[in-house]
C-alpha cells in the first residue's frame, strides 16, 4: 500500500540521516521511538529477524544501546523515491563496546514512510541488510 507523500527528498535524507540516526547514536530512546508508528514493523533480513510494533522495537533498542559506548552511523549514500514516501540509506555503521573493541558494519536500510497526521511522516516499515552479525537482536 502507498502512502500520500509528506516529505519532500531532503526532509526524507534529513529524518532518515540525522533525525533518525542522529537519535540512536545519542542513544535518545525517546527520540528514536518517536521515528516510528506504532505499529511500525522492523526487520533484519539478514537474520530474518522481525520486530513489530513500538514494545518490540524499542526492548531492540534497549538491547542495543546497553551492548555499546559508543555507536556512529556515517558516510550515507541515499536513494530517494520522494513520490512515494520511501528512502533506502548505505552506510558504515561504527560499534565501540565497553572493552574497546570495533565493529564495523556497512549496512543498507530501506524505509518506508507512512503521514503522521500532523504534516510529518514516521516510519512505517524498515528493512536491515547487515554485512555481517546482527547487533539488533
Amino acid at each position: 500500500m502507498q502512502y500520500e507523500p509528506t516529505l519532500s527528498r531532503d526532509e526524507l535524507i534529513h529524518f532518515a540521516t540525522q533525525q533518525y540516526f542522529g537519535n540512536v547514536d545519542a542513544k535518545n530512546m525517546a527520540a528514536t521511538l518517536d521515528c516510528f508508528h506504532d505499529e511500525a514493523l522492523f526487520c533484519v533480513q539478514t537474520d530474518f529477524t522481525r520486530h513489530s510494533g513500538k514494545g518490540e522495537i524499542q526492548r531492540m533498542f534497549e538491547d542495543f544501546f546497553g551492548a555499546y559506548e559508543t555507536i556512529i552511523h556515517r558516510d550515507f549514500v541515499c536513494t530517494v523515491d520522494e513520490a512515494n514516501g520511501r528512502i533506502s540509506a548505505s552506510f558504515v555503521a561504527e560499534l565501540h563496546d565497553a572493552d574497546g573493541q570495533v565493529t564495523l558494519l556497512h549496512n543498507t536500510n530501506f524505509w518506508r514512510l507512512r503521514p503522521d497526521g500532523q504534516g510529518g511522516a514516521k516510519f512505517q516499515e524498515v528493512y536491515v541488510y547487515m554485512s555481517g552479525a546482527n547487533v539488533l537482536t
